[in-house]
């Protein structure tokens, strides 16, 4: 018998989800979708992603095994109080929002405790919408699952192995834990680097020389402030306690960065570039994070006429596709004048072997150079 799965939401992250699905389960599942916009959902059945179009929440949810909220923060909790005449008994009910806190009170409002199970999948992307999603999000990401008190030990047992299948490592939380963990390695990321960019732009005189002379070093750690403005917003409100303490926090750690400055304290100066060194050196790269994880590196060419048609005849000899190409101007904290990005990790490996082959020199963005 097929397991019927319903969707509320088919943008980035629900369509990567029914589409790791589909592949993984292929014909033993069926997947019923609702979405606000109609153009993702008539995509996601031409593709044979989902077998079913709702346009309205309905009583065809009523069959779900598993219905999930992937619409965001605020939307998740209405389509939900919509769902509830429509849930059986039997459906297991989770969400992928990235603020716990809101929809565990909604759920224990509802009387639908003993059915919930938050989930938050770490990974994400700048770009929104079915059109960007993929059905390799998931791999190699944290999952965190934020059960209820009530569910049964066996539809935790359940979830955990359908995260598993979608290539995700799960990692049980409360939601409490969950908010609170979020809020320091996520949302205020997002805050700080939208502050910085705010902060630039308006420190940017007549000539805008700022933008224009940009580092690595600025773009990589800004880069974030590029995402949905309409998400952060709902994601701020939601978990605004947690955000307002550890903001606050940083506040006092800038002032006391100030200080050590103004006083010329190059030994305190020194702590605190060793300290955060330590601890960011100690964290592991490995595993996706919020932000998709960017692929690339950068090649020494000499300036000259076709060199870098040259080199992407050689990668696309070798079938190597390439996602992104281009000249760095301002080198300060990288080496290399090309920097190439890639799709993934397997088409980095192979595009550094073959060009290595061919006598060029590449680096990574650590700034070391490849054994």
């Amino acid at each position: 018998m097929k397991t019927t799965i319903g969707f509320i939401g088919l943008g980035l992250i629900g369509g990567s989800m029914a589409k790791a699905v589909r592949k993984k389960y292929n014909d033993n599942v069926r997947i019923i979708a609702y979405n606000r916009n109609k153009d993702s959902l008539m995509a996601a059945y031409s593709e044979g992603i989902i077998d079913v179009v709702c346009e309205t929440i309905d009583n065809t949810f009523s069959s779900c095994d598993m219905i999930v909220l992937c619409a965001p923060v605020a939307t998740n909790i209405e389509k939900l109080t919509e769902l509830k005449q429509y849930i059986n008994a039997n459906c297991m009910i989770t969400d992928v929002g990235s603020v716990k806190t809101d929809i565990h009170l909604a759920v224990e409002a509802l009387g639908l405790t003993s059915q919930f199970i938050g989930g938050h999948p770490m990974t994400g992307s700048e770009k929104t919408g079915y059109q960007n999603s993929s059905d390799r999000l998931f791999e190699n990401a944290y999952y965190v699952i934020t059960p209820t008190d009530s569910v049964s030990a066996d539809k935790v047992n359940w979830y955990q192995s359908f995260v598993l299948d979608l290539g995700a490592i799960p990692l049980r939380l409360t939601y409490e834990e969950h908010d609170f963990v979020t809020a320091a390695i996520s949302h205020l990321p997002h805050i700080i680097a939208s502050s910085l960019v705010n902060l630039v732009s308006m420190e940017d005189k007549e000539h805008s020389t700022m933008s224009v002379i940009a580092a690595g070093g600025f773009k990589d750690i800004t880069r974030i402030a590029s995402s949905s403005t309409d998400m952060w917003q709902q994601i701020c409100l939601a978990n605004k306690e947690n955000i307002s303490s550890l903001l606050r926090n940083y506040i006092n750690s800038l002032n006391q960065v100030a200080d050590i400055l103004q006083a010329g304290d190059a030994d305190a100066i020194t702590d605190f570039f060793s300290s955060a060194k330590s601890y960011r050196d100690s964290l592991n790269d490995n595993s996706s994070g919020p932000i998709v994880k960017t692929y690339y590196f950068y090649v020494d060419l000499p300036d000259e006429p076709g060199v870098i048609a040259t080199l992407a005849t050689i990668l696309a000899n070798n079938s190597i596709s390439l996602k992104n190409i281009g000249i760095i101007h301002n080198r300060e904290f990288e080496e290399g004048v090309l920097r190439i990005e890639f799709y993934d990790h397997h088409s980095l490996e192979n595009a550094s072997y073959v060009l290595q082959n061919e006598g060029y020199i590449l680096h990574q963005s650590s700034r070391r150079k490849f054994s």
